[in-house]
C-alpha cells in the first residue's frame, strides 16, 4: 500500500484499506465534506469491490469520520473509526521515526555505516553502505523482496553475500530488504527488539492507543479482513522483515493522530519532534518526487500526472538514477564522504509513504 498525504493548512483526508487519499477542497459545512468524500470513496469501492473503509479528515483542528462497509463480509460488522487496518509500507514512515529517534537521542546517526550496528556484515559490502542508504533505497540495487530460498537462517549469509549494482547513493530500488534491515539497526542501537521498541516505545510517545505491530487476541474482531479476487478472506502473511517493512495495524483514529503529530508536533517529547521532522528531510528527485525517510514527496500543488509517474511501474519496481535534492547534502562521516548535511527540508507540503 502507498499513501499520500497532503499537509496543506486546512485539510487533510485519509482513508485506510485499500484506500490512502488526500483532499485539499475547502468546504462550507459537514454536508459538503461527506459530499466530497462520498463522491472520492463509493466510486472506488464499488470498481474495486472493496468491502470497507474508514476516512478520517482533519480540518483547523477538528477531527471528522467517515465510514463505510463491513470490516468482514462473514461477521458483517461495521467499520468505525477503531477498525484495525493493514496499512502496508505506510508503516515504513512509522520505522523511519524510529530510527531518526534513534539518531535524536544519540545511539545512531545516519552516516554510519550498517556494518557498525550490525557486525556480522562487517567486511561485506555494507561497510561502505550507510543507514541512510538503507533508509532511502539506495544501497546499490537491493530487491523488492529476498529470493524465495532466502530464510531467518541464512539471511545474513545473504546480505553478506550479496554485491551491489550500483554504487551506494547513486540508485534508488525500492526495496523491503534494505527498509528491512534499516529498521533493524535503528532497533539493534537502541537494544531491545523491534516489535517491542513499536509497541512499548514509539507508539505510546505518539499518543497511538489502537495501533500495533501484533493485534492482540482481545482486538481480533476489530481487525479488517482482505479480500483475494476469489473473494477469500486474507491477512497478511508473515515474512522476512515484515514488522519493519508493512507491519502496522491502526485505525483511523490513530492514524489521524499520526498525521497531525506530522503536520504539527507540538507537545510530543522534544526528541520525537526532532525525530519527525528528520523524516521529511529530502535526499534525492526521482520520477518528479523527493525521496525522505518513509516518505516521498511532492511539492504543493501537484497534479495527478505527476503522482502517478512517482507510482509508476519504473519507479516501484526498477532502479532509477537519482538526482541530489537541493536542500540535502552527504552528511560528514557518511561512507560516500561529502560535505555536511546543513539544511533541512521543512517546506513541501505533499507526502507519500515509499
Amino acid at each position: 500500500m502507498r499513501n499520500t498525504l497532503l499537509l496543506k493548512p486546512g485539510i487533510f483526508a485519509a482513508a485506510s484499506l485499500l484506500v490512502f487519499c488526500a483532499c485539499a477542497h475547502a468546504f462550507e459545512d459537514a454536508g459538503t465534506l461527506q459530499r466530497i468524500v462520498d463522491e472520492a470513496i463509493r466510486p472506488v469501492m464499488e470498481e474495486n469491490g472493496v468491502p470497507g473503509v474508514a476516512v478520517a479528515v482533519t480540518h483547523e483542528g477538528k477531527r471528522h469520520f467517515f465510514n463505510y462497509g463491513v470490516a468482514s463480509k462473514e461477521s458483517g460488522k461495521k467499520v468505525n473509526e477503531s477498525t484495525l487496518f493493514e496499512i502496508g509500507s505506510i508503516s515504513k514512515t512509522f520505522t523511519a521515526t524510529l530510527a531518526t529517534y534513534a539518531q535524536e537521542i544519540g545511539v545512531l546517526s545516519l552516516s554510519d555505516p550498517a556494518s557498525k550496528h550490525l557486525p556480522e556484515l562487517a567486511g561485506s559490502s555494507f561497510d561502505s553502505i550507510s543507514l541512510l542508504d538503507l533508509g532511502t533505497y539506495m544501497p546499490g540495487g537491493l530487491p523488492l523482496r529476498v529470493p524465495d530460498d532466502v530464510t531467518e537462517n541464512n539471511l545474513i549469509d545473504y546480505y553478506r553475500n550479496w554485491r551491489p549494482e550500483y554504487a551506494p547513493g547513486t540508485y534508488r530500488r525500492y526495496s523491503n530488504p534494505s527498509l528491512g534491515l534499516f529498521g533493524h539497526s535503528a532497533a539493534k542501537s537502541l537494544g531491545k527488539p523491534f516489535d517491542d521498541l513499536m509497541e512499548e516505545k514509539l507508539f505510546p510517545m505518539l499518543g497511538l492507543t489502537n495501533t500495533y505491530i501484533n493485534v492482540p487476541q482481545n482486538r481480533m474482531s476489530d481487525y479488517a479482513f482482505g479480500y483475494s479476487k476469489e473473494g477469500k478472506p486474507i491477512r497478511v502473511s508473515p515474512g522476512i522483515w515484515d514488522s519493519e517493512a508493512y507491519g502496522v495495524k491502526t485505525s483511523a483514529a490513530d492514524l489521524i493522530q499520526f498525521v497531525e503529530k506530522n503536520m504539527n508536533g507540538s507537545g510530543l517529547d522534544e526528541a520525537l519532534q526532532r525525530a519527525i521532522a528528520a523524516t521529511h528531510t529530502g535526499y534525492y528527485t526521482v520520477g518528479g518526487m523527493v525521496q525522505g525517510l518513509g516518505w516521498e514527496m511532492y511539492a504543493y500543488p501537484t497534479d495527478l500526472d505527476r503522482l502517478l509517474a512517482g507510482n509508476s511501474i519504473e519507479i516501484m519496481f526498477k532502479a532509477n538514477k537519482v538526482e541530489p535534492h537541493p536542500a540535502y547534502t552527504v552528511p560528514e562521516g557518511c561512507p560516500r564522504q561529502q560535505d555536511r548535511l546543513d539544511q533541512r527540508l521543512r517546506c513541501l507540503c505533499c507526502f507519500c509513504a515509499g
